[in-house]
């Protein structure tokens, strides 16, 4: 059997659109979530000062510092998923990231997310750990990167 160019599914669809669309479901919430705790707009437009406050009455230590990390990895993590770049290095800081708020914020609350629970926290945790897993997919930057080596090292003269 030859090397797979190509992952597909029985129905000969190309599994590499999957990552596509969990990159979407990941990017998109975090950019807004990102862009209420950064920019102070949005459904939620706490801003780093409120977002500090919160982390500080959590008791986290360092909260203005944690509020920038927090808020930079959402909103700019949420646009790099989007356009597949860096995919599982950010991927992985939304997992850590996920499970600490689950941990600290969600976890007293239970399960559903009506009650501010668990239930986002960590499904958002376990689709960055998916992207962590299958990279990018086919419609990235990342991918179009690696395509462009290879092309220029595929037309290299040996």
């Amino acid at each position: 059997m030859g090397p797979i160019t190509s992952p597909q599914s029985s129905a000969g669809i190309d599994s590499g659109w999957g990552p596509v669309f969990v990159r979407l479901a990941l990017g998109i919430p975090l950019l807004i979530a990102g862009a209420g705790k950064v920019l102070a707009i949005g459904p939620k437009p706490m801003g780093l000062s409120g977002f500090a406050g919160f982390l500080a009455s959590l008791g986290v230590p360092f909260a203005p510092i944690g509020a920038w990390g927090v808020g930079l990895l959402e909103l700019v993590g949420g646009a790099l998923l989007l356009v597949g770049l860096f995919v599982r290095v950010t991927a992985a800081l939304v997992a850590v990231d996920m499970l600490v708020a689950t941990a600290l914020v969600h976890l007293p609350n239970g399960y559903p997310a009506a009650s501010n629970g668990v239930e986002l926290t960590l499904t958002l945790s376990l689709i960055a750990l998916a992207l962590v897993v299958s990279g990018p997919g086919v419609l990235s930057i990342e991918r179009a990167r690696l395509s462009g080596a290879d092309r220029l090292t595929d037309s290299d003269p040996q």
